[in-house]
């Protein structure tokens, strides 16, 4: 029984490890191999080829749309720059153009002040020699009113020629 059990213990132990099948086992894993590289080499390698091309198209695409937008996008910044420039020179030449127009008139104005203020001078200078002339007058005629009461007081009659004769020559100096 002792050899019954060994032999029943040996013939339960590993499959894989049993000599007397290893021609079957070598044969068997000769033809798992060849089924599996003509599985991986028909089917699967192919279509991860297929994937790895499609992904590696896909990142070649996407760097040459990277490039062109990168070289748009400098074009576009260039474009504003030139843009912006044109603006404000533009802008320099409306503020010149407005300063000058501001300056003409400024002077232009100023221009008509003066000759107002030189036309109101000599009608005013007019009207002081026009009172002048008037004050020199009424001057007069009121040292003849004045003289010829005197005259008059003192008990001496005065003829009017020798009165305003008397008044013009004191008034000459």
């Amino acid at each position: 029984m002792a050899s019954e059990a060994k032999a029943a213990e040996s013939a339960s132990g590993l499959p894989q490890l049993d000599f007397s099948t290893f021609g079957n086992q070598i044969f068997w894993l000769a033809v798992a191999l060849v089924v599996l590289y003509f599985i991986l080499s028909r089917i699967a390698l192919p279509r991860i080829a297929a994937v790895l091309a499609e992904r590696q198209g896909t990142i070649t695409n996407d760097l040459a749309a990277a490039d062109d937008l990168k070289a748009r996008a400098v074009e576009a910044e260039e474009a504003y720059k030139k843009a912006l420039a044109e603006a404000s020179a533009e802008a320099q030449k409306i503020i010149a153009e407005t300063k000058a127009a501001i300056r003409e008139d400024l002077d232009r104005a100023n221009a008509e002040a003066d000759a107002e203020i030189k036309a109101k001078t000599a009608e005013g200078e007019k009207k002081i020699a026009d009172i002048r002339a008037g004050a020199l007058d009424a001057v007069r005629d009121v040292a003849k009113d004045v003289t010829a009461e005197l005259v008059a007081s003192m008990g001496q009659k005065a003829d009017g020629r020798s009165v305003t004769a008397a008044v013009n020559a004191r008034m000459k100096g």
